[in-house]
């Protein structure tokens, strides 16, 4: 079984429950009040930010010319195409992230690990933290392309997720992720294993954090 396998497998029941959280649901039947959705563009927001940075980082891994530029490639597509897409959402949601925006706890929480595993960690455990973001959104924009939420916001957040560029993306990691596996020790295998589903829980806790508006216990500065 090919490790990408492996790893969908022992991650099915966590994915399981992201396609049936109510903040998924909602978006697909159009019901989602706003202000949840604004709480999940603005933290989702300050995510792709930092998970630009990793695949920067992802890339400065590599020694490879062509794993390097299309890390880099990667990384170039989700300053422009994600932000460009929450850039809309923010217009229409009458929402803007300011300088100084403090990320729910999830968010902070989930962008440390990604960092953590950025820092001391080798290109494929890199690639198998961040994967969970592509695949996951990839698969639910499958579940839900025959959806019609009839919303300005839900219509087209779910149509980007289901649109083949986005796919070719989610295969090439998917691929690049079993080439590495190939060549890790039982040891990196299991460090890749638990990055995988440990980010595999944090997509699942975000979706909690936006429906529920997940704030701090403090006042933010």
């Amino acid at each position: 079984m090919k490790l990408s396998s492996l790893l969908r497998e022992k991650a099915d029941a966590l994915w399981n429950m992201s396609f049936e959280h109510p903040f998924v649901k909602e978006i697909a039947a159009g019901t989602l009040p706003e202000d949840k959705f604004s709480h999940y563009v603005l933290n989702d927001s300050y995510y792709l930010t930092v998970f630009a940075q990793i695949q920067s980082i992802a890339a400065s891994k590599s020694d490879d010319l062509d794993t390097i530029g299309r890390l880099a490639f990667h990384a170039q597509s989700t300053v422009t195409a994600e932000h460009a897409l929450h850039e809309t959402f923010f217009e229409l949601l009458g929402v803007q992230r300011s300088a100084n925006f403090t990320p729910a706890p999830t968010a902070y929480q989930y962008t440390s690990h990604l960092l953590s595993v950025a820092a001391a960690g080798s290109l494929a455990e890199i690639v198998a933290a961040i994967l969970p973001c592509y695949w996951l959104y990839w698969e639910i924009g499958q579940k839900y392309k025959d959806s019609q939420p009839n919303h300005p916001i839900y219509d087209k957040w779910i149509a980007t997720y289901q649109d083949e560029w986005f796919g070719e993306l989610v295969n090439e990691q998917i691929h690049r992720l079993d080439n590495l596996g190939e060549l890790a020790t039982d040891a990196q295998k299991q460090r890749i294993e638990r990055h995988f589903l440990i980010s595999s829980q944090y997509e699942y806790k975000f979706w909690d954090m936006a429906y529920n508006k997940e704030t701090w216990l403090f006042a933010n500065p």
